[in-house]
């Protein structure tokens, strides 16, 4: 499968105001796509295109909320109407709600679903008849490793970001089994810098965080630029997500008694916030349309992303640690000090 180089393409942006969103539009642009932002906060969209206009680039917006698929149609119809195609989508838009399970209402839970799960399959739905006309594209959905890993007090977000790994799964299949060249991509970020922790509906007494460490959005924006051009199924952004993954796989127990242990202290600061404080859940709050957030000191490098970035020297080194190894092992005998 073969996808455009990035400064011959025409991307949509969905949840672009602020965060990853907001980050990976504005490269974009600077790699010479064409971008179309979409997200509630128009404040924050406008600021976005003008950033990206000041430097040459092109973009315009549109105001969309994603659990309202028409809304979400729109902003695909308008990418096709001012540029003439679609080839990549990119769905970052996401709410969620901290607190214990039994504090979270049945329309608060229904509401990150529209949103984080919902909204996600209205961007395919309306983006996907376009990159059919293409011949070719991407569907580039951001996930998060608690679609691998639910967290406690997050049972909302966990709830939606399983079912974009599943409705995933099943659309890349049944895109496989038409002979469709459309990659479809889940970026399954770790705990990341933005501003979704000073937005998000808190019941826990205290401004939320995420467990640490933290990585920045960059990382994000980086392996979803890298994604447009490089059909990928999964990234996993961040070392930690990835000893996460096969802790996962491993024992589902031991992550289960590792997060009693830091799972709840280890989302929760010495802030006092409010169940009243404004939220992101049902409207934007423009304060806070930039990229990063509060934990800039929490936040730590990662390594392996480059690894994923570039296969050759990936499979290169797991080849040569595996050799390693044999040689190791070939020259051990029974009856060997170890």
């Amino acid at each position: 499968m073969q996808l455009k180089p990035i400064n011959q393409q025409v991307v949509a942006v969905v949840g672009a105001s602020s965060g990853i969103g907001r980050e990976t539009a504005f490269k974009f642009a600077q790699r010479g796509a064409k971008v179309m932002v979409a997200a509630r906060s128009e404040s924050g969209l406008k600021s976005l295109v003008e950033e990206i206009q000041s430097f040459g680039g092109q973009a315009a917006y549109v105001v969309a909320d994603v659990s309202d698929f028409e809304q979400v149609k729109a902003s695909a119809d308008k990418t096709v109407a001012l540029y003439g195609r679609l080839d990549t989508w990119v769905h970052a838009a996401a709410t969620g709600v901290l607190a214990r399970f039994d504090q979270i209402a049945p329309e608060e839970f229904q509401r990150v679903i529209d949103v984080t799960l919902m909204g996600q399959v209205h961007g395919a739905m309306a983006a996907l008849p376009y990159l059919k006309q293409e011949g070719r594209g991407a569907l580039i959905h951001i996930s998060s490793m608690e679609g691998v890993r639910s967290l406690p007090l997050q049972s909302p977000y966990s709830a939606a970001k399983h079912g974009v790994e599943g409705f995933l799964e099943s659309l890349r299949v049944e895109l496989q089994h038409e002979g469709l060249p459309i990659s479809v991509t889940s970026i399954k970020p770790s705990v990341i810098n933005t501003p979704y922790y000073n937005k998000v509906r808190t019941k826990l007494g205290v401004k939320p965080t995420g467990i640490p460490p933290y990585y920045q959005p960059s990382i994000v924006s980086d392996a979803i630029l890298y994604t447009a051009e490089h059909p990928t199924r999964d990234f996993i952004a961040g070392d930690v997500g990835r000893v996460l993954d096969v802790l996962q796989r491993l024992s589902p127990e031991l992550v289960d008694s590792i997060l009693t242990l830091i799972g709840f202290a280890g989302q929760r600061t010495n802030e006092p916030k409010s169940e009243d404080a404004p939220d992101n859940l049902y409207g934007p709050v423009p304060e806070y349309d930039r990229v990063k957030g509060d934990f800039d000191q929490l936040a730590i490098p990662t390594f392996l992303d480059w690894l994923d970035m570039n296969p050759p020297l990936k499979w290169g080194a797991v080849t040569f640690a595996a050799l390693g190894v044999a040689a190791l092992l070939g020259g051990w005998r029974p009856g060997d000090r170890v």
